[in-house]
């Protein structure tokens, strides 16, 4: 990004001029009116970022359940002014209405953060708080250097952290899913149709 275009970066604009400033080169949130810049992903992050992308869109598309995108992707949360990429998110098919060519109007019904140092503070604190106050469905934070993985799950308008069962974990919005933890944390992760094997969606 050059000078002019960190300038612009810099000043207050409504998020339709925001969809109108950026592309999708360019790694940037809109948050109350603010661009908010990121750094580039790390090689950990994409390896994993690429798994999940594989593994669920796979998943949903064989079922036929909706569709899964990957960042550069707005998720716009109209209400609370923000405007997020997630790395991953999954829209059911019945919420297809609300996707347009560059953004999802409304929350998701899952999202995914591989967090990293630099992101870890916004994905467990502010991203946490802005997807349950949004209405997104589930929530997981993949972090591949704490080789963690956190989910959550939409229960009473609110989000309930749920733990993996002797290594798995099961979908609450994706039906019939389940991952195993160790797939989000190896380096590097299986190729997704070993995956969707083990889920014998696919021969």
């Amino acid at each position: 990004m050059d000078v002019k275009e960190r300038e612009l970066a810099a000043e207050r604009m409504s998020y339709e001029e925001f969809l109108a400033w950026c592309d999708e080169d360019t790694l940037a949130e809109w948050v109350d009116g603010e661009v908010v810049m990121y750094s580039p992903a790390s090689r950990r992050h994409q390896e994993v970022q690429k798994f999940l992308l594989g593994f669920l869109d796979g998943y949903v598309r064989i079922r036929e359940l909706g569709v899964v995108l990957g960042a550069p992707f707005q998720m716009y949360l109209e209400p609370l002014k923000r405007a997020r990429e997630p790395d991953v998110l999954f829209i059911k098919k019945e919420n297809l209405g609300r996707l347009h060519d560059t953004y999802l109007e409304g929350p998701a019904d899952l999202v995914v953060e591989v967090t990293s140092e630099e992101s870890r503070l916004r994905d467990y604190g502010e991203k946490l708080a802005e997807y349950e106050l949004g209405g997104v469905g589930e929530y997981w934070i993949v972090d591949p250097e704490r080789g963690e993985v956190r989910f959550f799950q939409r229960k009473g308008g609110r989000f309930i952290p749920v733990f993996p069962d002797e290594g798995v974990y099961r979908s609450a919005v994706v039906p019939g899913l389940w991952v195993r933890v160790e797939w989000l944390l190896s380096d590097p992760p299986p190729p997704a149709l070993v995956a969707l094997r083990e889920l014998e969606v696919i021969p």
